[in-house]
């Protein structure tokens, strides 16, 4: 494979890895706009929901190529969903804390007083509903990525685009198929 094959390999797994952020933190920021226009406030976070599903995606897919451990070494695969989507949730709150810290520097003097303050302001509770949302999608990626590494290549996408199989039918009490009569034989 050429260098300029596996930049595009890159580029569009990159782009099914942000559309599947952009759409969870684009839910996010639609809730926040309608719970906001409630109280006639108003809230646009679009562009900064595509650039940070963006860096979630680059991020989460270098952190792919980390092996887990030993801790989750011959383990079931839930083992290591838990343990990823939790070392992940930890940094989206450590970034966001310090995204937070860093805006309000100026209003409180310092990083670390408006780091401090940031847990006696409302904004905290901005902080914990995006740690939320955002670990949901992280978890369900995490989900997928182990389906998808079960499955092979393009595994997960061929059992999604095929139509389900028929449901088989119940057996009747006397063995053969079909909805029972009601009648004994």
């Amino acid at each position: 494979m050429s260098a300029r094959e596996k930049i595009i390999d890159e580029i569009k797994e990159l782009a099914v890895v942000g559309l599947y952020f952009f759409l969870w933190i684009g839910m996010l920021v639609a809730i926040k706009k309608f719970v906001l226009a409630e109280y006639q406030i108003e809230f646009a976070g679009l562009s900064a929901a595509l650039i940070g599903a963006l860096v979630l995606a680059k991020v989460v897919l270098i952190l792919e190529h980390v092996p887990p451990g030993r801790l989750v070494r011959n383990r079931p695969a839930w083992v290591e969903v838990v343990w990823r989507t939790a070392l992940y949730a930890v940094g989206v709150v450590v970034v966001l804390l310090l995204e937070k810290g860093f805006e309000g520097r100026h209003e409180y003097g310092s990083f670390w007083k408006s780091l401090t303050s940031l847990f006696q302001r409302a904004d905290i509770d901005h902080v914990w509903a995006n740690a939320i949302c955002i670990t949901g999608a992280l978890l369900g990626y995490n989900v997928l990525a182990v389906i998808r590494r079960y499955l092979g290549e393009g595994g997960l996408a061929r059992i999604m685009l095929s139509p389900l199989p028929e449901e088989p039918k119940p057996e009747r009490d006397d063995g053969s198929l079909g909805p029972s009569t009601g009648a004994t034989p």
